[in-house]
């Protein structure tokens, strides 16, 4: 069952081949219901997504997770992440991290963070 998620979380990023050099992903199974996947995209402009879940696919979202998007010279582009801190955030846990800021946000999937990847590297 975990691994129907995890697989799917793959389906994802392949749909988006023509932006990435490289991926690879590393996954661990604690149940047939949770589990940890923790990966890494490099996209063909040399910037790099790093991402982390821990999912019980029984509950709603993710125990944990983050996802942190850097240039090719290791300079933040954006981070989403759930750890608590940024108690005063409308939407805590949930923030995203920019180069100067802290920011309200969602849960995101990963597909949300590859669109957004995709657009940022469409305008840039």
């Amino acid at each position: 069952m975990i691994n129907k998620y995890f697989a799917n979380l793959e389906d994802q990023i392949r749909l988006f081949d023509y932006l990435i050099h490289l991926y690879n992903v590393s996954i661990k199974n604690y149940s047939s219901t949770k589990g940890y996947i923790i990966g890494e995209i490099i996209f063909t402009d040399k910037s790099k997504l790093s991402f982390r879940e821990v999912k019980d696919i029984e509950l709603q979202g993710k125990d944990k997770y983050a996802y942190n998007y850097i240039d090719g010279k290791n300079n933040l582009i954006f981070r989403y992440d759930n750890a608590p801190h940024y108690k005063q955030l409308d939407t805590f846990p949930h923030h995203k991290h920019l180069p100067d800021k802290i920011v309200e946000s969602y849960e995101p999937e990963l597909i949300d963070i590859i669109f957004e990847i995709a657009d940022y590297l469409k305008n840039k």
